[in-house]
């Protein structure tokens, strides 16, 4: 096994760790209820096959880059630093790609562009904004705690969400 399977196999035991994975590109599902009625189950699926032909623009040959789809489909982010951390010691980043998928229309034409991102720390009442200008496109994405976050997402009139892992 070469440097990149193991690096891909020792990233697979740190997201096995913290949530359910799967590469069958399903929607995430809904954990147990709380009190309040949010779901707590983290359902991050950080897929490893071919990104889809309408994220692929700036890609070469048959891109294969750790990625999870919006639970809906219309948005995915590509891990370029994978696994996320919390902390990164390395001097690297977590640096995200957000690619969504184009729309004939925009569902609001006034809205703004801005990636608007409100992450919720799974389990905690831990809430942080995040915003990439611009609309989806390349960012650093770090969060203050270790953990499973669900992500929704907003940008343009759209809407998706998605569970990310930050490791320690």
């Amino acid at each position: 096994m070469g440097f990149w399977g193991r690096l891909m196999l020792a990233s697979s035991v740190v997201v096995l760790a913290g949530c359910t994975t799967t590469t069958s590109g399903a929607a995430p599902t809904a954990g147990a209820a709380t009190s309040a009625g949010t779901a707590t189950a983290c359902a991050a699926r950080v897929e490893t096959g071919s990104l889809p032909d309408w994220a692929d623009a700036g890609f070469s040959g048959d891109a294969r880059v750790p990625h999870v789809f919006g639970a809906k489909g219309d948005i995915v982010a590509v891990l370029f630093a994978h696994p996320l951390r919390q902390v990164r010691d390395d001097g690297s980043n977590n640096k995200i790609l957000w690619v969504a998928r184009a729309a004939t229309t925009s569902p609001d034409p006034v809205a703004p562009a801005t990636l608007v991102i409100t992450a919720r720390l799974d389990g905690t009442d831990t809430r942080v904004i995040r915003e990439v200008a611009g609309g989806p496109g390349p960012s650093i994405i770090d969060l203050p705690q270790a953990g499973c976050w669900r992500l929704d997402l907003s940008w343009s009139g759209h809407t998706d969400t998605m569970d990310l892992v930050y490791a320690p």
